[in-house]
């Protein structure tokens, strides 16, 4: 699988650092700071959902899970510890590729919207588009792909309850129906990583959606 999908991906141009076991997985990544990561569960040494968290440790790269693991519990499991995205094998090229295309744009090219490029804020919390980054006084936040999407939707929306509905389409474009259970773990993430720097909190709406919040404690459910 690894010497198809090496092979597969090197023909579209992109440049392939390949592992076999979860310790080199995560020492290559460590090392060679790569664009995206595709992962698989199952592997030598730690596997793939130890390797997640520990590549998340180290810094933003997004992750697509690749794996024969169709279970809801597997596939929940893999986000709420930081996972991007998640396919499931036996997959097609061009989805694959249009995956790994969807992430890449989303890196290089930020996530501004028709709304426009402008930064957008909420209390201490600044988000640029046009740099890609948000950040609270000094601290620049490390986030995922999909943690910046959701929270630039949260910003636009300002202060406003976003749907949970629109808020999964936002946090998962390349997905036609995105499961509201990815939700959770995502915006988990995203709020401890907000409440560390001092940042407004995200506050769940019951039954509803989620807002930006920068006049109530920090919470969860």
């Amino acid at each position: 699988m690894v010497g198809a999908i090496t092979a597969l991906v090197g023909t579209e141009g992109h440049q392939v650092i390949t592992a076999y076991d979860g310790l080199t997985a995560v020492r290559r990544v460590r090392d060679e700071s790569p664009d995206v990561v595709l992962l698989d569960l199952a592997m030598p040494g730690p596997d793939g959902f130890t390797v997640i968290g520990q590549i998340r440790a180290l810094g933003g790269a997004p992750v697509i899970v690749v794996s024969g693991e169709s279970g809801e519990a597997a596939k929940v499991r893999a986000l709420r510890l930081g996972a991007d995205d998640y396919l499931t094998k036996p997959f097609g090229r061009a989805e694959l590729l249009a995956r790994i295309a969807a992430v890449m744009r989303r890196v290089e090219g930020g996530t501004a919207g028709p709304a426009g490029g402008g930064p957008l804020r909420a209390g201490s919390l600044e988000l640029d588009p046009r740099r890609h980054e948000a950040r609270v006084g000094a601290s620049v936040l490390a986030l995922t792909p999909t943690e910046y999407r959701l929270l630039e939707a949260l910003l636009r929306a300002g202060g406003d309850v976003v749907p949970h509905h629109q808020l999964a389409r936002a946090g998962w474009p390349t997905e036609s129906d995105p499961d509201l259970l990815w939700l959770k773990p995502h915006l988990a993430r995203l709020r401890s990583k907000l409440v560390e720097v001092g940042g407004p909190t995200i506050a769940p709406v019951r039954a509803v959606g989620y807002r930006i919040a920068t006049d109530e404690p920090n919470g969860d459910r």
